[in-house]
């Protein structure tokens, strides 16, 4: 099975709209205060522990990284180019691997909440385009 390059723009621009949702939170110390409140009860909901408290240090990379990650969703939304979904899926491959390095070091069950939609993304930005006629 292969997609179409249409298909395949529209799975790059969905891919943006999830990262700019999920993400956003991490991109201000404000908003990243909330979400990791949030974050920390879903976490205690499924049967793990609360998240630890992060001092400014923590912080500010949780929010660069918030940073970057939206002005890269913003750049899929509107010019959902082929190219930019395979980076996007090498990457969601990285993010993947250390997400489930943290899984394993800490055994945390909200890390499956971002391990699944990181690697189903992964895959689906590498499956194979069809080229057209």
């Amino acid at each position: 099975m292969q997609f179409s390059a249409s298909t395949f723009r529209r799975i790059v621009c969905a891919s943006g709209v999830y990262d700019l949702l999920v993400t956003a939170p991490f991109a201000t110390p404000w908003t990243f205060a909330l979400a990791h409140s949030q974050l920390s009860t879903i976490n205690q909901a499924l049967g793990g522990a609360a998240l630890p408290a992060f001092a400014p240090f923590h912080v500010l990379f949780a929010c660069l990284l918030g940073s970057v990650v939206l002005v890269w969703s913003v750049l899929r939304i509107a010019d959902p180019q082929q190219r930019f979904g395979r980076y996007d899926g090498a990457a969601r491959m990285l993010f993947g691997t250390w997400m489930m390095w943290a899984l394993n070091a800490t055994g945390e069950p909200l890390l499956w909440l971002f391990i699944v939609p990181e690697l189903a993304w992964g895959v689906v930005q590498w499956w194979p385009v069809r080229e057209p006629a």
